[in-house]
């Protein structure tokens, strides 16, 4: 039987409807693929240690590089990476795909990226250098970080996957799976998770949340304080509640890279109603793309973009969105045993929906 999503609570999320997946694959052309490394060796240097990570792509369809998007970014607290994001801020584009991983496989995933991206575009190296859009979260809890756990095999993998899934109709996996494999959040097993709202324009504004980060205590789903009721785990030991959160909004509204910023900063809203406060040690990069105004390189966008007070219904839909992914990533994540015998357990969802006031309330 299938895991549950948060569009299974007996409580919506939000007022704006979902798209058909409540899945960032409701925006044509996007994709998501994931390639998970899971093993169990000798400690370092005998072996490389116990793995629990991977690697998410999400693609956005056809050639980035020759045809980017309009993109922004925010930060809200900065104790993370994401290459990149400087020149995307910058030029105001996103010229690849979204590349997300744990924290010291950065490289790896960066040099995998520049090689098979180059490989499929030979304009790349030659004509002008690409800066791959790669951000992390830190699965050390879990997985040994001592030892760089990934492939470039493996980036191939999920490039593949996500370009695979684009079109299926489909939510992609989620929870422990990819670059969420090893993450854990707000008390619980964390990882990936997606949702989608459609605004009155027609128009779909999807996301992908990679989730690390916040305190059991403030555990809080659709304004319910669930994480007050449900007592703490006993066992092993437990992630710092610190982490990182990485937020890919997309949307195929006519939106330019300014509106991109501005779709980007309210990411942060949608984390805080779930709990999140932005500890020192956490790292909430946000990115948002837009394939509404996709052009050639170089040219002009084929229309006028959504300015002033027509943002307004994405701006809910950023919020209401990455709410809802974080509950799902939650929620599709079963407990997960990693290095030296940490634990980070699943969130009981039948519990959940009694707290919500589902059966048995």
């Amino acid at each position: 039987m299938a895991m549950p999503r948060a569009a299974d609570l007996p409580v919506r999320i939000g007022l704006l409807p979902s798209g058909p997946t409540s899945s960032v694959l409701d925006v044509p052309g996007v994709g998501v693929g994931h390639t998970t490394v899971w093993r169990d060796e000798a400690d370092p240097p005998e072996g490389r240690g116990v793995a629990r990570t991977g690697v998410t792509v999400l693609d956005l369809g056809g050639n980035c590089f020759l045809q980017p998007v309009p993109a922004g970014g925010a930060v809200l607290n900065g104790a993370g990476e994401c290459t990149g994001f400087l020149s995307m801020q910058e030029w105001g584009i996103a010229e690849t795909p979204v590349f997300l991983t744990s924290t010291m496989q950065v490289g790896r995933v960066l040099d995998a990226a520049c090689e098979l991206l180059a490989e499929e575009e030979p304009t790349i190296g030659v004509e002008d250098f690409i800066l791959p859009l790669v951000a992390e979260c830190d699965d050390s809890f879990l997985s040994d970080a001592r030892r760089t756990q990934v492939t470039a095999e493996d980036v191939a993998s999920a490039l593949r996957a996500a370009r695979a899934s684009a079109g299926t109709g489909r939510p992609p996996d989620e929870g422990a799976v990819g670059a969420g494999t090893g993450m854990s959040c707000l008390g619980w097993k964390g990882g990936i998770g997606t949702a989608s709202r459609v605004v009155p324009s027609g128009h779909t504004v999807g996301v992908l949340v990679l989730t690390n980060f916040g305190e059991h205590e403030r555990l809080t789903i659709a304004g319910v304080p669930v994480g007050r009721v449900l007592p703490p785990v006993a066992g092993p030991p437990r992630p710092e509640p610190a982490g990182s959160c990485i937020v890919v909004v997309v949307t195929d509204g006519p939106v330019d890279s300014a509106g991109c910023q501005r779709l980007a900063r309210r990411a942060g809203l949608g984390l805080a109603r779930t709990g999140s406060t932005g500890h020192h040690g956490s790292g909430e990069i946000f990115l948002a793309l837009a394939t509404g105004l996709r052009a050639d390189r170089g040219a002009p966008p084929p229309g006028v973009p959504v300015v002033g007070r027509e943002l307004d219904p994405s701006f809910a839909a950023v919020v209401e969105a990455p709410e809802e992914a974080v509950v799902t990533s939650l929620m599709r994540s079963s407990t997960v045993v990693g290095r030296g015998g940490h634990t980070s357990t699943g969130l009981p969802f039948d519990e959940v929906v009694r707290l919500l006031g589902g059966p048995g309330g």
